[in-house]
């Protein structure tokens, strides 16, 4: 049996969505007749890159991190209860909250019957299941004990998901400060100074500088604030146009890791990414060599990324994982003693999944730092404008009293 992607009307005139698994199209359309649908299309599923351009729909693309470490879950626990890897695959089409999410595990669960293995028929589908994924599903398949290999995958994947919204709620307050405080300032330096300093400027008295200077900045707000945000939005969307070349990336990406507390946040966070990508793989019996290959395509940076791959080809020429990610210069000390002495001892997979947890307690640890650093410097910066303004205003009254005294 075949999966195929459907698109009918009822008889309202509703259109309905789905997937049904059939022999063919034309079965597909006689089990639709049945359900009192009329088809309006049927075609294969697909992959979405392999979908034609003239489709009228489509249910397929990639999974969410969520998605992705509930489907490996189900998997696991289905395949571990014994159960036939395409009977597994059907359950949990069957759980699938998602219509394309059915049906990707129907296309999935087709090419399974056609006697493909698990990992090959995953392949179909790219953009849901990564190089990191497959090569792990391949591995455990392998040495058969897919169940537990799924086990662990899912145990990473919900790691990799819990990590990444840590590290989002944590930078969102800051974040959110930054914006509120900029257009406060904005506010006050376009609309209520202007209002407040027309009184000074009318009176003729000779004001003082820093009101002067308030004055000035006012007015440019007032005139160029426009334009400024818009120059910073293009500078944006040029900057991304000509990140996509990647020596422009490669020598962005080396700026960013020379900046001041960014630099170690970046390498903090892709020496976690590349450790734990390291452990999942190592422990489900991917060879050293190959792990290597995979963990530099999850690493962001390409500074350290064309580091990793150097150490790759260390290793694959024979050398020690310990001198050649030392060589690199770009992992901690700390992460370095321990693969070696998982390498002296014969248990590098055990010693890597230590080195990942303690990679990401790391991480952690600097993200409370930097938010912990950056929520009093936005309220000092805040506490400053408003000073600033405040000054301006009193000074040219402080004068004229005396004035009049």
């Amino acid at each position: 049996m075949a999966a195929f992607e459907y698109l009918a009307l009822d008889g309202k005139g509703r259109q309905h969505k789905g997937v049904l698994e059939a022999d063919s199209a034309r079965q597909v359309r006689q089990l639709l007749r049945e359900r009192q649908l009329a088809p309006l299309a049927v075609q294969a599923t697909r992959p979405r890159e392999q979908a034609p351009g003239g489709g009228r729909f489509s249910l397929v693309r990639g999974l969410s991190a969520r998605d992705l470490a509930l489907l490996t879950r189900q998997l696991a626990t289905l395949i571990q209860a014994a159960l036939p890897i395409e009977e597994a695959l059907r359950a949990a089409a069957a759980q699938a909250r998602l219509p394309r999410i059915q049906a990707m595990l129907l296309a999935v669960r087709a090419r399974v019957l056609e006697g493909h293995g698990l990992a090959s028929s995953l392949k179909e589908f790219p953009a849901a299941f990564p190089e990191l994924y497959r090569a792990t599903v391949a591995a455990g398949e392998h040495a058969g004990h897919l169940g537990p290999v799924l086990e662990q995958l899912a145990d990473y994947t919900e790691q990799r998901q819990q990590s990444r919204q840590k590290i989002q709620l944590a930078l969102l307050y800051p974040l959110i400060l930054m914006c509120a405080s900029l257009l406060i300032v904005a506010f006050l330096l376009g609309y209520v100074v202007p209002d407040i300093v027309r009184v000074f400027v009318d009176s003729g008295q000779t004001l003082p500088m820093l009101t002067r200077g308030l004055i000035v900045a006012s007015e440019w707000v007032k005139s160029w604030g426009w334009l400024a945000v818009i120059v910073l939005l293009l500078g944006f969307f040029v900057l991304r146009w000509a990140l996509r070349d990647e020596a422009v990336k490669l020598r962005w990406h080396g700026l960013l890791l020379g900046v001041p507390l960014l630099g170690r946040l970046i390498r903090a966070t892709d020496c976690a990414r590349f450790a734990s990508t390291l452990a999942i793989l190592t422990q489900s019996g991917v060879p050293l060599v190959e792990a290597l290959a995979i963990g530099a395509e999850v690493i962001v940076n390409r500074v350290i990324r064309a580091q990793v791959v150097v150490a790759a080809q260390k290793v694959r020429e024979g050398g020690s994982l310990t001198r050649a990610l030392e060589a690199s210069g770009q992992f901690p000390p700390m992460m370095l003693h321990m693969i070696a002495s998982g390498e002296r001892s014969g248990e590098l997979d055990q010693m890597l999944a230590r080195t990942a947890r303690n990679q990401e307690n790391d991480l952690g640890a600097q993200v409370a730092l930097l938010v912990g650093l950056f929520e009093p410097f936005m309220l000092v910066f805040m506490g400053a404008v408003v000073l600033v303004i405040v000054l301006a205003i009193l000074l040219p009254i402080l004068s004229l009293n005396q004035l009049v005294g």
